[in-house]
């Protein structure tokens, strides 16, 4: 049996974190809402059921520090990074990093319900795969 899959949405500013993590809820996901990386990692693990929504930054470890531990616990985990003050450079260092996408904020609705769509499709799939063999 598969495992129910969730978004797990890093992001310190309280009030990005509850406009995000309810838009998300809107369109059916669960969501789990941290505001560190430090507390999204006490609930990652190598088979973690779902995707991360990672701002970039946060206080103590910023979020391209957490993609790249998470890519090392798991690289099929899809991250997907955002942040207010990105640049080309930040978006090519993210995704060399290993992130499934790069988004902007603000993020329309519609950008973040689809890009955490299609990321948990992959995440489905790698699950699908797996149970396969």
């Amino acid at each position: 049996m598969l495992p129910a899959l969730h978004v797990l949405l890093v992001e310190d500013d309280p009030a990005v974190r509850f406009a995000n993590a309810q838009t998300l809820k809107l369109a059916g996901f669960d969501v789990i809402a941290c505001a560190s990386a430090e507390a999204a990692l006490e609930k990652v693990h190598p088979l973690f059921p779902g995707i991360m929504l990672v701002d970039v930054r946060l206080p103590g470890m910023d979020g391209l520090a957490l993609l790249e531990r998470v890519q090392r616990m798991e690289p099929a985990l899809p991250v997907i990074v955002i942040t207010g003050h990105g640049d080309v450079a930040m978006a090519v260092q993210a995704m060399r990093a290993g992130a499934y996408d790069f988004l902007e904020k603000p993020t329309p609705s519609e950008l973040l319900v689809n890009t955490a769509k299609r990321a948990l499709e992959r995440r489905q799939l790698a699950f699908e795969l797996a149970d396969l063999r």
